[in-house]
């Protein structure tokens, strides 16, 4: 199963490469949701990485990175849209995005990447959003609409207040009835079937879910009579899960060698030893921090590699994945 991230608060950018970005925009699209609009001030027109389920990190003051997914369709290479949720217990990321961040300012801004991508070839698509889990999914619609490709949407809010981009996806959908909207308030507090709905789906569409943790635990179980890889999902942060025994790590390139003790993981001590990683969900959620393993036996915690990844063990996310073995050689 393909599972990918938005990635939570982090303490230092993800990685080396930065363009300095200019805010171009600022949208109001819901009450806790604004969509920001950034532009390369060197005057670069054809930004790298806008595949649809691609996203970008976000250096904002203080040292702290926010990653946000991108909602650009295929005809808009000049910029970089993202849209944020205000969250209600904000450590100071997305509260100073919505509130602070004015058009005119600059921000780090790392090249887009993507462990959301889609499927190749021309399969029906059916996408299941919640709540801001709709900015992914909008982008995927608006690339496969230009395609002429096959796809349904069921989209949940709170309520339609809370909804961003109803416009933009009733005139993608220019009534065909490909849409489907669930608002808990309206429904009574109920969640939407996606059982039910999922029913009514081509056995052969490739399925695609972002959204909080409670939806998309419903729909693993509700897409279970699906094929494995026809199942994708785009989760938000989680925890990593760090307990187990204690592992001797080699770093191959800089012949250094720490002991991983119980409680801590490889990028932990890492980090507090001086030794630079790229990394930015420390969850296992994102890729940042995926390393290749030259010797030894990872034990797999992420949820982004695929099995035969896994089963390889030639790679590995040094933020949340452990040792089956006493050693491990990375090429670090």
């Amino acid at each position: 199963m393909t599972k990918a991230f938005v990635i939570p608060p982090t303490e230092t950018p993800a990685g080396p490469e930065q363009m300095e970005m200019r805010v171009h925009a600022i949208r109001w699209l819901a009450p806790a949701v604004r969509e920001i609009e950034l532009r390369a001030t060197d005057g670069t027109d054809c930004l790298p990485g806008l595949a649809p389920g691609g996203h970008v990190d976000l250096s904002l003051p203080g040292g702290l990175t926010r990653s946000y997914s991108l909602t650009n369709g295929p005809d808009c290479t000049d910029c970089y849209r993202v849209a944020v949720h205000r969250a209600p217990d904000s450590a100071g990321g997305s509260a100073w995005l919505c509130e602070t961040l004015r058009v005119g300012d600059t921000l780090g801004v790392s090249p887009a990447r993507n462990t959301f991508e889609m499927a190749p070839g021309g399969a029906p698509s059916a996408f299941i959003a919640g709540g801001i889990g709709i900015t992914p999914i909008l982008s995927m619609l608006r690339h496969l609409e230009v395609r002429g490709g096959d796809w349904t949407l069921l989209y949940a809010a709170r309520s339609r207040e809370d909804a961003a981009f109803l416009p933009e996806i009733a005139a993608l959908d220019a009534g065909r009835g490909r849409v489907t909207l669930h608002f808990d308030d309206a429904a009574g507090g109920a969640h939407p079937d996606l059982a039910a709905w999922l029913a009514a789906v081509p056995r052969e569409a490739h399925l695609y879910a972002c959204g909080p943790a409670p939806m998309l635990d419903a729909y693993e179980t509700a897409a279970a009579g699906f094929p494995d890889d026809q199942v994708h999902l785009e989760r938000f942060a989680g925890e990593a899960d760090i307990s187990g025994g204690g592992f001797t790590v080699e770093l191959r390139r800089s012949g250094r060698e720490f002991f991983i003790p119980e409680g801590k993981s490889i990028m932990e001590v890492l980090r507090a030893e001086g030794v630079r990683v790229a990394y930015s969900c420390q969850s296992g959620v994102c890729g940042t921090c995926e390393t290749r393993v030259l010797e030894g036996v990872p034990d797999h915690r992420d949820m982004i590699l695929s099995d035969r990844e896994r089963e390889s063990g030639k790679t590995m996310l040094i933020c949340c994945s452990r040792a089956l073995s006493e050693r491990l050689v990375l090429d670090l």
